[in-house]
C-alpha cells in the first residue's frame, strides 16, 4: 500500500521527535512536519529549558543559547538526514536549522533530490 503524505508528514514528525528524546535528552512540546516540494520542513514548539529562557534575558545568553543547540543538533545531522532518508527514501541534499530564543521554536529544513511531493499528486 503506497504510503499518504499525511502519513509520511506525521512518521516524520514521530521519528524527529524520538530522535530529539535519545539523542538530546528531551523532546519538544510539538512537532509537525510539512512536505513542500523538494523540501521537509519541520517546526519544533517548546525546544527550550525554563532555564536557557532566563538565559536568553541578556544578549550574550542568547547568543550562548542559540550556538549551544545549534552546536547540539549539527553534531547529530548525519543521523537525521539518514532518517528522513529512510522515511521518504530519497537522498538529502542539504540541512538547515534554526531557533528562536524568543519563542522556543526551531525550524528544521531538509533538502531533497527530488520533488518528493509530486509523488502524492
Amino acid at each position: 500500500m503506497k504510503k499518504t503524505k499525511g502519513s509520511i508528514e506525521a512518521e516524520i514528525s514521530k521519528a524527529i521527535t524520538q530522535w530529539e528524546k535519545d539523542y538530546l535528552g528531551r523532546g519538544s512540546i510539538s512537532v509537525k512536519a510539512d512536505i513542500l516540494r523538494d523540501m521537509i520542513i519541520v517546526s519544533l514548539k517548546g525546544i527550550l529549558t525554563p532555564a536557557e529562557y532566563s538565559v536568553c534575558e541578556t544578549k550574550d545568553g542568547m547568543l550562548s543559547v542559540k550556538r549551544t543547540r545549534a552546536d547540539l543538533v549539527e553534531s547529530g545531522t548525519g543521523e537525521l538526514k539518514q532518517l528522513i532518508s529512510n522515511i521518504t527514501g530519497q537522498s538529502v541534499l542539504n540541512f538547515y536549522t534554526d531557533i528562536s530564543t524568543r519563542t522556543g521554536e526551531r525550524m528544521m529544513i531538509f533538502r531533497l533530490r527530488a520533488d518528493l511531493e509530486k509523488e502524492f499528486i
